[in-house]
């Protein structure tokens, strides 16, 4: 978080710097995930599980292979994979895990390369995709996969080749690029700086931050069941965004929790409760 803070901090006073010293700040900004530390109850969870490790090429940022550390508790009937979302880790999750042990359930998460224990200094998408990628190689599809923010993004593209069962999205993040430009508009980046950003980044990735766009992203059938719950006041996740994405896929079942914020919605009690009944339904078919 010191980090972060230190960036915001130079993005406040760029008027003497250079087109490419800026450039990098701003690559720096939008890519650092910010790292809180690991709470009691959570070191005490981290512990009760069993680790395991993948590893995640980066070709765009350490141009080398990252360790990514994964967790899994319990060995049930019901695989399912947890995707954190930006900023966060799996024991951020720690009261949906702490619910569904209690079921017959087989529980894996992972730190995204640059979050919690994990290896990166910047991140990306690409990066959380390839995570889930990795995590599905080595465990196998996961009959529910639930995804919180740039999560539900990372589990669209990571899981496109193997689909889950069911799909949990919490607050899933919709328009990539947007979210970028409403970072750097919080910070006063000018529009030709936001401009030759997008420059570098195309020229980076070689495609357009448009492209991470949960509406061309998304590829699962109806035959994958999914339920979506949202905050219409998110502004991180803008509603009209969503709006526009439930629109084209009718089939997804949708609950709005208004006033439940963005990052409280994974551990909001009745949000935990719809998943426990979701997950009991699955158990039951078998």
């Amino acid at each position: 978080m010191k980090k972060l803070r230190s960036l915001i901090k130079q993005l406040a006073v760029t008027d003497h710097m250079k087109k490419e010293e800026l450039n990098t700040l701003i690559w720096e900004f939008i890519c650092y995930s910010p790292q809180w530390p690991v709470r009691n109850h959570q070191q005490q969870l981290l512990d009760e599980a069993r680790k395991f490790s993948v590893s995640v090429s980066d070709p765009h940022f350490a141009n080398r292979e990252l360790n990514v550390n994964g967790y899994i508790w319990g060995s049930g009937k019901i695989k399912i994979l947890l995707t954190h979302g930006w900023g966060s880790k799996a024991a951020d999750f720690y009261e949906l895990i702490d619910a569904l042990r209690q079921l017959d359930t087989m529980i894996i998460s992972f730190d995204a390369p640059g979050n919690g224990s994990s290896e990166g200094e910047l991140s990306n998408l690409l990066l959380y995709a390839g995570a889930v990628k990795a995590v599905v190689k080595h465990h196998g599809a996961p009959g529910i996969a639930i995804g919180h923010s740039l999560g539900a993004m990372a589990n669209a593209i990571g899981l496109s080749d193997t689909p889950p069962g069911s799909l949990i999205n919490l607050s899933p993040l919709i328009r990539l690029k947007e979210n970028f430009i409403s970072s750097m508009i919080s910070q006063n980046v000018s529009q030709p700086d936001q401009d030759y950003f997008f420059q570098t980044f195309n020229e980076r990735f070689d495609m357009d931050p448009a492209d991470f766009n949960m509406n061309d992203v998304y590829r699962f059938g109806e035959n994958v069941k999914h339920w979506l719950a949202y905050d219409s006041q998110d502004m991180v996740s803008p509603y009209p965004y969503l709006q526009d994405f439930i629109q084209k896929h009718p089939s997804i079942q949708t609950q709005n929790y208004v006033g439940v914020g963005h990052e409280r919605i994974i551990k909001d009690e009745r949000i935990i409760q719809m998943i426990l009944e979701l997950t009991k339904a699955e158990i039951d078919r078998g």
